[in-house]
């Protein structure tokens, strides 16, 4: 295979990089790619979003992974002007309560038994995305003691919540939080507190759901739903280009050749089909690599299917791609 200085950093053959004449050079982020002022919405999901917030209900996001669900919260608040979203990653563990505050049992026991002041139940507790939100929506004086430091004094204002992955949650997590994400309001047992939002300052509320299993039909009823498909080849190009051009060492026609690719690769019958995502990482590789897919000059065509690793997501997937290289890829070697 073609060695790139740039990209071969590690030789897998016990030689430092001291040997080979090279450091290592910093990590340089693109911050293009999480950048809310450049996704790309389509008309749909934008009518979608305007419609939750008229009736001030959760959008509930389905798609491919990495077609731009998560993003979109933060899309919404930097378009709304308001502070970055509040995240709840879900877990199959989940329940209803941990959406509004998590209690740290084991502490607060700890300190029971030796401590010889009381020990309120407050200091235990530490507030997650939905009780954040509430809590941001009330006046500073009656909130901002709950709140950690960087959100005091922020309130009252609205915020954007992402509940990313909600499929993840047992069954009954989504009937079991209905009441509390309509009334805005919630309660900690633990210390016999109860918050409840300015109706003025209602949080806005994203959750994502990768289909892994069905929604309680209750939920969804709820909920405005919007189901985001793979881009099309010209919304791929946009995209692409409003991401990544500027960092992009390519030539228009390289581009083009490298989508083009990508979208027969999308054809083949893989078990998970790259997406938005997987194709902006690929022609990043792609870059390091300094290759056009269309035009491989000799020693090429084995880091091309190198560069498979960024977009196929089994051993099984691998060797599809691995199979179908010449047909898909157009070598000339």
């Amino acid at each position: 295979m073609k060695s790139n200085s740039s990209f071969a950093l590690y030789s897998g053959e016990g030689q430092t990089l001291l040997h080979r004449n090279m450091v290592l050079p910093p990590f340089s982020r693109v911050e293009r790619l999480d950048d809310p002022s450049l996704y790309l919405a389509d008309k749909p999901l934008r009518d979608a979003v305007n419609v939750a917030l008229a009736l001030g209900v959760p959008l509930l996001l389905t798609g491919e992974p990495g077609t731009g669900k998560t993003q979109l919260a933060s899309s919404v608040a930097y378009e709304l002007n308001l502070p970055p979203p509040l995240v709840f990653n879900t877990k199959t563990t989940s329940t209803a309560k941990d959406l509004f505050y998590r209690y740290d049992t084991l502490r607060h026991f700890h300190d029971v038994q030796f401590r010889k002041d009381d020990v309120p139940a407050q200091e235990y507790i530490t507030f997650e995305a939905l009780g954040l939100a509430i809590l941001l929506s009330m006046k500073p004086l009656e909130a901002d003691e709950f709140l950690p430091e960087s959100l005091r004094g922020k309130g009252p204002t609205r915020s954007v919540i992402l509940i990313d992955e909600i499929d993840k949650a047992p069954r009954d997590l989504p009937n079991d939080v209905l009441n509390e994400i309509e009334s805005m309001a919630f309660s900690v047992r633990e210390s016999g507190r109860s918050f409840a939002a300015d109706i003025g300052f209602r949080p806005i509320i994203i959750l994502t759901s990768n289909s892994e299993k069905n929604l309680p039909d209750a939920f969804l009823r709820r909920c405005v739903f919007y189901h985001i498909p793979f881009p099309s080849p010209d919304r791929l190009r946009s995209i692409v280009k409003r991401r990544l051009e500027a960092t992009l060492n390519f030539t228009s026609q390289m581009l083009e050749n490298a989508i083009s690719h990508f979208e027969k690769i999308r054809s083949l019958p893989l078990k998970k089909k790259p997406a938005t995502a997987e194709c902006l990482a690929w022609l990043r590789v792609l870059q390091r690599l300094a290759i056009d897919v269309k035009n491989l000059k000799p020693g090429e065509a084995e880091s091309l299917v190198l560069s498979y690793a960024a977009l196929a997501k089994s051993k099984e997937d691998i060797a599809v791609l691995e199979r179908a290289a010449g047909a898909v890829g157009d070598y000339h070697t």
